[in-house]
């Protein structure tokens, strides 16, 4: 799997309870400016409508600007492929545990381009305030190690 983008920011304010995978719908022009590695999911969100699961805020940017449609909207809403259990099973889970669905990485299958998904539960102000004592805890061991 090859990672085309990553959503860093995800692990670091939310804890991830569990994984799926999912494809995305995109245009032509759209799967070639993601394999080039310049979408970003920051603040990209999946929400539920009439039955299907909805990628917003998901920003992909023109490959080239020039070749594109005028009317062509970067944060438009995408769909993503999953089967009826899953998308099911995704929505009782969200709304009976207050979690939400983000994109945490984006990747190349079989030159199809998939998305991770991650049901989170959003950290506290004090676990952040632990996640980066540990990090900076763990720097410094490899400092002194060197």
């Amino acid at each position: 799997m090859n990672a085309l983008s990553e959503n860093r920011k995800a692990f670091f304010n939310y804890e991830i309870v569990e994984t799926f995978e999912a494809g995305i719908e995109l245009l032509g022009f759209e799967v070639k400016s993601v394999k080039a590695g310049q979408a970003n999911m920051v603040g990209a969100f999946a929400t539920i409508k009439g039955g299907e699961i909805w990628m917003t805020n998901l920003d992909i940017p023109p490959y080239q600007a020039k070749n594109t449609p005028e009317s062509y909207n970067q944060t438009r809403p995408r769909r993503l492929l999953l089967n009826k259990k899953e998308i099911l099973y995704l929505t009782t889970k969200m709304k009976s545990d207050r979690l939400t669905l983000l994109p945490l990485k984006m990747y190349s299958k079989k030159n199809l381009v998939k998305v991770e998904l991650g049901l989170a539960r959003g950290k506290r102000q004090y676990e952040k305030r632990e996640t980066i004592k540990k990090r900076e805890v763990g720097r410094e061991m490899r400092r002194a190690k060197n």
